[in-house]
């Protein structure tokens, strides 16, 4: 029997990062949820976020690759449904994914905001995707 493959929360921005940048470090995580390697917990509130932010015209990212992109995150992704409001982070809209994470229960919340959130929450820790990444290492040898 395998292992099971570790639990992340990705960020908005990780999103897209992805999306702009796919060979970035942020597109690799990316690929890893959608493949299977890692598995990505989601919300119904993370998602309408990312709903919001995907689609703003300063992006100018095509709807129809932000609907298949969401449309494969959710056929990947354990989607959970938070019960407790939390207030961690100075961003209310990031408290949304620290609830995410707690419920997943994530081994890790993906972004490129550290600030925005403590270096670990509960069993959570918090990263960049490069600093997911350089965790991953060991196991990926």
């Amino acid at each position: 029997m395998s292992p099971q493959p570790l639990r992340v929360v990705l960020d908005t921005n990780v999103l897209v990062s992805a999306l702009l940048k796919p060979a970035g470090n942020e597109g690799r995580v990316l690929e890893m949820v959608l493949e299977g390697s890692l598995l990505g917990v989601i919300s119904a509130a993370m998602l309408h976020e990312y709903r919001l932010v995907l689609s703003r015209p300063k992006f100018k990212f095509d709807p129809q690759r932000v609907r298949i992109l969401l449309r494969r995150l959710l056929n990947v992704c354990v989607f959970v449904s938070p019960a407790q409001r939390r207030k961690v982070s100075p961003d209310e809209d990031d408290n949304r994914f620290l609830e995410c994470a707690e419920t997943g229960p994530a081994d890790y919340l993906v972004t490129g905001n550290l600030r925005h959130y403590p270096a670990s929450y509960g069993t959570v820790q918090v990263l960049s995707a490069a600093g997911l990444l350089t965790a991953l290492e060991p196991a990926m040898e």
